[in-house]
């Protein structure tokens, strides 16, 4: 299995760099180029597989809108900053078609989409276009969240379905843990459910991406209110996602995931 034209027979790392100052975790924002270009090399030297930059906040928590043009700037100037420096795809993380065009212009290679092709009625047609491998998470109105493993499964295959129709072949399925927060379970159950039984979205035959660094089921599960005390859940929680199949992992912290990785990729291999 590939994406993006990288083999992951092994689980990857992709590292998360956010040029946004609203974003929830202060210690990934880089907003002068220097500290982005060295943080973009050193996440590929310590064995980052992708570049994920985040141009504005998506956690469903806090109030992050800002217009499109600055996030157009941020996208455009961040992927040119760090396209001739690092030799791995770039994912640009984005819910707006514009922003996500300007960046593939730019030199970014995949477009990352918490809404799943299901909020900008032209993201579809931009990564059809530009021939773009997609990333999609589960996202859409739930009514019932009893099972949460069916119902993102659901989700994810709406997903599908939209990009099949556009003739969009190259996806990755991402549960989005963090994003869906039902009063009832409390969404760190629901988010523990969707790890704990991730195995589930292979149904679906794509490659799973997971994203639960310093997230807020962490700190909910732990105690720990800040997002920087966080580090030692995220690795456990990864451990859990990579044992039980995912295929790439999304974090801010690419240097201690990585043996994580490695660990917990080889002891599913004496899965029954």
């Amino acid at each position: 299995m590939k994406f993006a034209g990288i083999d992951l027979s092994e689980p990857r790392i992709m590292g998360v760099i956010n040029v946004s100052p609203e974003s929830f975790y202060k210690g990934s924002v880089r907003n002068d180029g220097e500290g982005l270009i060295e943080t973009a090399v050193k996440m590929v030297e310590e064995g980052a597989a992708f570049i994920d930059i985040g141009t504005k906040s998506t956690a469903p928590y806090l109030k992050t809108q800002i217009p499109v043009e600055e996030e157009v700037r941020r996208a455009v100037w961040a992927v040119k900053a760090i396209r001739d420096h690092v030799d791995v795809p770039i994912s640009i993380d984005t819910t707006s078609a514009k922003v996500a065009e300007e960046a593939l212009k730019a030199g970014a290679d995949i477009i990352k989409d918490v809404t799943g092709l299901k909020g900008d009625p032209d993201m579809a047609k931009v990564a059809r276009d530009y021939g773009a491998p997609v990333i999609v998470c589960a996202h859409g109105e739930v009514n019932d969240f009893s099972d949460p493993v069916h119902t993102v499964i659901d989700l994810l295959q709406e997903s599908l379905v939209i990009a099949g129709e556009h003739g969009i072949e190259e996806l990755a399925v991402d549960p989005a843990i963090g994003f869906l927060r039902p009063e009832w379970p409390p969404w760190y159950e629901w988010d523990s459910k969707i790890l704990a039984n991730l195995n589930a979205l292979k149904i679906l035959g794509r490659p799973i991406l997971i994203g639960v660094s310093r997230k807020s089921f962490i700190g909910a599960i732990t105690g720990r209110k800040d997002p920087a005390e966080r580090l030692p859940g995220s690795l456990s929680a990864t451990a859990i996602a990579v044992f039980n199949g995912a295929h790439i992992v999304r974090t801010h912290d690419v240097k201690e995931t990585l043996d994580v990785v490695k660990m917990a990729a080889f002891m599913r291999r004496f899965r029954p």
